[in-house]
């Protein structure tokens, strides 16, 4: 999907040509923007045609596009030099916040202590385990830093421990592309098999023989995990059996081992379907059994517990979803049975399970909620949370036979802590709270609450708020609204610690929970996609105008932010609303809607038609086209504008913001600034590096605080 990952962008590079490239280096001063030639292309459907002046900037092999591209970046840094020592105190300041050796909290899994840890003066992570005891002997399984040198990315994931705990496979992408290269690690000797198997999705589970793997497979053009194989150690992956493909060109398939440990169980999803496969772990040489045939509409999740399966699904119309229960010996939908109802007014987003207890996390008017229950049905009650801007969550709880419950807490003045929580006796122990470093960090300098925004159709739009207590509101003080608003993701008021760099120079942070998440239950999703999707662009316009008719700021003061479909927001809301914002950061931003939906090429396309509509069908292209960002730029004024992206993003191509940068500089009526930053060596998710990516948070900020007049 085309998501930020926990919300961070990625820096890009407008792909944009001047018609005279030798002309145009040669009298472009310091100040003049790049400008890019236009090639007229035809683009026809349903009788419609759309003329677009750059589309040959989408061949990121054209030595052209990425002279151009360089020639953005050139401007970018031209137009911001004077703020170059101010990023380097951010960043530093950032930096400073942040605890180098650091350490996750052990958690134990088929008795070995496992933990992440960080180095002082090291950008990526180590990964250790201890056997039986915290007090044991330190093993180092991985060390990030040591298998990064050389590459300008780096990304290890997907490590997976056998059963027998002696061997792991993990997967390493050196692009960016999600596109992993698979191997296999002897933990006793340390040697690494000559098993490799590439254009992986960077996970495999193993059976209980330890040594057949499973593993998603990607197309190499879409990125689509299509195919599930089977590899056995010591055999050549062009042997690889393939056990799963999955033809349906809209469903992306994946692969997991339930916390029982007793199935390993084939996925496939797309945007409002769901199906699974199960084979007993047991017998890696057997046949997967559907679950149940998939039904267009019908969603659902499957956790064991004994013999019997428990199902998270919305059948028979529960929009909030409820779970049922099968026998694993017939899983066919007909036997599923009642377990939790539906509930109007609460989300149920998920069941852990645990020998003698079960948690549910739920969501009633926007709050997580920690249900716990045991399954001898003697007590249930829920974990207590006072604050309405908090977000609380279960954490690693890879043990089935414990009653300790790990889950996490933060709000947007509270940093997280980890918590362990007997559920039996109903006592916690806080095992680590973040640490903020730099002597200066005390939460009860900020404030922080929820307020709501009446939307234009009367909907309620909640907000969280955060600012430092010594922050006046009015007219001029400077807030930062930022919202994703698609897929059903929901973004919970969370801390930051990076945050705090604009809240203690004035800025007051305003997360706008707009429809098209599921903030609110799944309804809010439901009318923020298809036909609805304006409603997330409307939200978030009528939020920024409460927060000025409230006397929080003004317009002169107002900026916005949002990345990947949070950048399409971006797009739109510059389109509908330019007055109403003084700065936006729009970050990989996914603004050319129609042409991408139609490009079934491009990563993701045809897995997001339930999410956009499909523009094959009259009336989708007709509904996408009034909105896409690119093909409602007008001859008006915008505000100042930094975009970025990087241009290995696999999720949203680089050209996109290419494009729309190239079409704005030629038909916006303004001076104001329009800035494009492209990453050169990244993805979607922006610098690999634990601390190069503070570096390109500090560009942002800075280029916020030099329109506010706060560089420092």
């Amino acid at each position: 999907m085309r998501r930020i990952n926990k919300i961070k962008a990625l820096l890009l590079v407008s792909v944009i040509f001047a018609l005279s490239c030798k002309n145009e280096e040669k009298n472009m001063t310091k100040a003049e923007a790049p400008l890019a030639k236009k090639i007229p292309k035809n683009l026809e459907k349903h009788g419609d045609v759309r003329i677009d002046n750059y589309y040959w900037m989408n061949d990121r092999e054209d030595k052209e596009v990425i002279a151009h591209l360089e020639r953005e970046n050139a401007y970018k840094d031209s137009l911001m030099s004077h703020t170059n020592e101010f990023q380097e105190t951010l960043f530093q300041e950032m930096k400073g916040r942040i605890k180098e050796d650091d350490s996750s909290v052990p958690y134990k899994n088929n008795g070995f202590w496992y933990i992440t840890r960080y180095e002082k003066g090291e950008q990526y992570p180590i990964y250790s385990r201890k056997e039986g005891s915290l007090d044991a002997e330190e093993e180092i399984m991985f060390n990030g830093n040591e298998m990064a040198k050389g590459h300008d990315y780096f990304r290890l994931g997907g490590l997976s421990v056998s059963p027998d705990n002696s061997l792991a496979v993990f997967g390493v992408d050196t692009v960016s592309r999600r596109q992993y290269t698979l191997q296999i690690k002897n933990l006793k000797t340390g040697e690494i098999y000559d098993d490799k198997i590439d254009d992986t999705a960077g996970g495999a589970v193993w059976a209980d023989d330890n040594k057949t793997i499973f593993y998603a497979k990607n197309d190499t053009v879409t990125l689509r995990s299509d195919k599930i194989y089977k590899h056995v150690l010591g055999t050549p992956s062009s042997e690889d059996e393939l056990v799963h493909n999955e033809e349906d060109e809209t469903f992306v398939t994946y692969v997991y081992k339930t916390k029982s440990k007793e199935f390993i169980v084939i996925g496939s999803y797309s945007t409002l379907t769901t199906e699974f496969r199960i084979l007993k772990a047991n017998d890696p040489n057997g046949a997967f059994k559907v679950f149940t045939p998939r039904t267009r509409g019908l969603e659902h999740s499957i956790g064991h517990y004994e013999n019997d399966f428990y199902v998270l699904t919305n059948k028979d119309n529960a929009t909030n979803f409820k779970i049922m229960k099968v026998s694993e010996s017939d899983t066919s939908v007909e036997n599923w049975k009642e377990f939790i109802p539906h509930r109007k007014d609460v989300l149920l987003e998920n069941i852990d399970i645990f020998k003698e207890y079960y948690v549910l996390s739920e969501r009633e008017n926007g709050l997580n909620k920690l249900k716990i229950v045991r399954w001898d049905g003697k007590n249930e009650y829920y974990l207590p949370f006072e604050s309405e801007t908090y977000t609380a969550g279960v954490s690693t709880n890879p043990d089935f036979d414990t009653n300790v419950l790990r889950y996490s807490y933060n709000s947007m003045t509270t940093p997280t802590s980890t918590i362990d929580f007997d559920m039996a006796t109903k006592e916690k122990e806080v095992k680590k709270e973040q640490a903020v470093l730099g002597g200066k960090f005390d939460k009860a300098n900020y404030l922080e609450k929820r307020i709501w925004a009446t939307a234009r159709d009367g909907a309620k739009v909640p907000m969280s708020i955060v600012h430092h207590k010594d922050t006046k509101l009015s007219k001029t003080t400077p807030v930062l609204q930022y919202a994703y608003g698609s897929y059903g993701s929901t973004i919970d008021p969370y801390f930051s610690s990076v945050r705090l760099s604009l809240l203690d120079r004035g800025f007051v942070f305003a997360l706008a929970h707009i429809r098209g998440g599921q903030y609110l239950g799944r309804p809010w999703y439901e009318d923020g996609k298809l036909f609805k999707k304006k409603n997330t662009f409307t939200d978030f316009i009528d939020c920024s105008k409460y927060l000025i008719e409230q006397g929080y700021t003004s317009s002169e003061h107002l900026y916005a932010m949002g990345g990947s479909a949070g950048g399409l927001l971006m797009g739109a809301i510059v389109n509908m609303s330019p007055e109403t914002y003084n700065g936006v950061v729009a970050a990989v931003p996914f603004v050319d809607v129609i042409t991408t939906m139609l490009d079934d090429s491009i990563p993701l396309t045809t897995g997001e038609y339930d999410e956009w509509g499909n523009p094959n069908e009259k009336e989708s292209y007709d509904y996408m086209k009034s909105y896409s960002p690119y093909d409602n730029v007008q001859a008006m004024d915008y505000p100042n504008m930094l975009v970025t992206t990087g241009l290995h993003d696999s999720q949203v191509q680089y050209f996109e913001p290419a494009k729309w940068v190239a079409k704005l500089r030629e038909m916006k009526t303004d001076d104001n600034l329009l800035l494009f930053d492209i990453n050169m060596e990244a993805g979607h998710g922006g610098a690999s590096g634990r601390f190069e990516s503070l570096k390109e948070v500090a560009k942002e900020y800075a280029f916020l605080l030099d329109l506010e007049g706060k560089i420092d």
